[in-house]
């Protein structure tokens, strides 16, 4: 049996809790790593977190200004030699698009790591899969991404989150919730098919757990009737019968709706409260006004219709909650479209999942004070163009 495989099936049949013990082990006997430690990034994306042996805190690692931040913000190995000679892989554990954390080996020597690094880089992905279905039995990998404990109403919107980036060959998406630890009804939701890209963006009324439940609740209405695989206009008019049906008009939850054709990059949209949309396009910035309609939930059987907007490949989307348009400096002035703009701009050179947590970092300093006082939601969108335009 070659030693990949060896490393891979090692994986596969550890227990959930125990696969950095697991991955260390195999790849000491595989490669001859003298160590290994696992970091995640944590909800926040301001460290990354070691994942333990055995219960107990370790010793954060900030995301930016290190190399294994680097690594991570690359997406590429990074290699760190220290003064014994020994060198330190720094490998990206990153599952389709959605970035986990970072996998740090050591190796004797420079000519050690070079030789098993491309192996030792595919490694790092096969950990993450595990990870990610590992999550379903353990609470190690959620208990390591928290820097401080989150409340009741964060654990069920995290819980309640797809992933954070996803990447295929037409599009990259990245997505930031702030306050991590403490959010209400802020939220985003996504699906991917062979064709098709359906995003929802959800800003919902209250704070606490009343903003939770009833994000829970238009989250759930919405994937119950997308699973039924019927059009957006459909699905918003299934929710908003959920919704007034629980709460009679008194909650109600504003939606930014898109379903994305892949083939074509024409999108339907149906905006439904408060979410904005802006278009980066050739250096310019645009905010795109849909027809407003009702949010979900604020009468009974309110009808909604679906508007096309077309893409071109070089497109950047980006989704903004009213905790961020919205949000108001120390003498009272708002952020507005033209500091977010101005942010859109500034960041265009970073990846669609990095770009969610600048704005925000930006969005901090106008504010003044690390502590928002409404959710703030940023989601970007790169449209690549259809897998032939992509290629070209």
């Amino acid at each position: 049996m070659n030693r990949f495989v060896a490393v891979e099936r090692a994986l596969r049949s550890a227990a959930p809790h125990l696969l950095p013990t697991a991955v260390r082990d195999a790849l000491r006997a595989g490669y001859g790593v003298l160590d290994s430690e696992l970091l995640m990034a944590d909800y926040g994306m301001a460290v990354l977190q070691p994942v333990p042996d055995s219960p107990g805190p370790g010793e954060p690692v900030p995301l930016h200004g290190s190399t294994e931040g680097r690594a991570f913000g690359s997406q590429d190995p990074v290699l760190e030699k220290a003064v014994d000679g020994r060198v330190r892989a720094h490998l990206p554990v990153t599952v389709r698009g959605d970035r986990l954390g970072v996998l740090t080996v050591t190796l004797a020597s420079v000519e050690e790591a070079q030789a098993g690094l491309p192996e030792l880089a595919e490694l790092a992905g096969v950990l993450g899969h595990e990870m990610t279905v590992a999550e379903r039995d353990t609470d190690v990998y959620h208990q390591a991404r928290r820097r401080d404990r989150l409340t009741l109403a964060a654990e069920m919107q995290w819980q309640l989150l797809p992933a954070r980036s996803c990447t295929r060959p037409e599009y990259a998406l990245g997505a930031q919730l702030e306050p991590a630890y403490a959010i209400f009804g802020d939220n985003f939701d996504w699906s991917t098919s062979a064709d098709r890209l359906l995003l929802y963006i959800t800003n919902g009324m209250g704070e606490g757990i009343d903003a939770s439940l009833l994000t829970n609740l238009g989250i759930n209405a919405l994937r119950n009737a997308r699973r039924a695989g019927i059009p957006i206009a459909d699905q918003a008019a299934l929710a908003d019968q959920a919704i007034y049906a629980h709460y009679r008009g008194q909650e109600y939850l504003s939606v930014l709706m898109i379903d994305l054709e892949l083939s074509t990059g024409l999108m339907r949209v149906v905006d439904a409260g408060s979410p904005q949309m802006l278009r980066l396009r050739e250096r310019t910035v645009t905010a795109v006004d849909f027809e407003a309609q009702l949010p979900l939930g604020m009468f009974e059987e309110t009808d909604y219709t679906a508007q096309e907007f077309q893409l071109v490949p070089g497109d950047r989307l980006v989704f903004v909650s009213d905790g961020v348009h919205g949000v108001a400096g120390p003498g009272g002035e708002r952020y507005g479209e033209r500091a977010l703009a101005r942010a859109i701009n500034s960041t265009r050179l970073l990846p669609a999942a990095d770009m969610p947590g600048a704005v925000l970092r930006e969005l901090t300093g106008h504010r003044g004070s690390p502590d928002p006082d409404d959710d703030a939601l940023v989601a970007c969108l790169d449209w690549f163009g259809t897998t032939e335009e992509a290629q070209a």
